[in-house]
């Protein structure tokens, strides 16, 4: 079972969209904070109406998140985001589709449209991020490949 049908079940699972607010608060809060000196302007989603920073790196070969947000339900979203993409290299990344995360989840009819553009703003932000981390440590992502 993949990540997103893993959320997609929970999702499910949880029915109401209340409930699903609530899921993604939660999963906002549990979100590792983000280190202050990495807030900046070249880490900030600019199509987001929320204040939202996202930076990747590299551990164990692989591309990791830091990120946050300063709005609940974004923040739940980007924990998401940053669940589904942990632990892939930049081509896996690059490879998921944002309007199926959507559809499976149905977050397009229940955030708004300037929510739902500052979600793709979000995920391309993590995607441009994802190869220049790949760019910069090329040698430690395909020490990864022996995994």
């Amino acid at each position: 079972m993949s990540k997103l049908d893993h959320i997609a079940e929970t999702f499910e699972f949880l029915g109401d969209w209340e409930q699903r607010y609530q899921y993604l608060i939660e999963l906002g809060e549990q979100l590792p904070a983000m280190p202050e000196q990495l807030k900046t302007e070249e880490n900030r989603v600019k199509a987001c109406m929320s204040k939202v920073w996202v930076v990747a790196y590299v551990h164990d070969g692989r591309i990791r998140y830091h990120g946050d947000c300063d709005t609940s339900v974004i923040k739940g979203v980007l924990a998401l985001l940053i669940d589904l993409c942990n632990d892939l290299t930049a081509k896996e990344i690059q490879t998921i589709d944002m309007d199926e995360i959507f559809k499976r989840l149905n977050l397009d009819e229940h955030l708004s449209p300037n929510r739902h553009v500052g979600v793709y703003a979000m995920f391309d932000l993590m995607k441009q991020k994802a190869l220049s981390v790949e760019k910069a440590s090329p040698a430690a992502l395909n020490s990864a490949a022996s995994y």
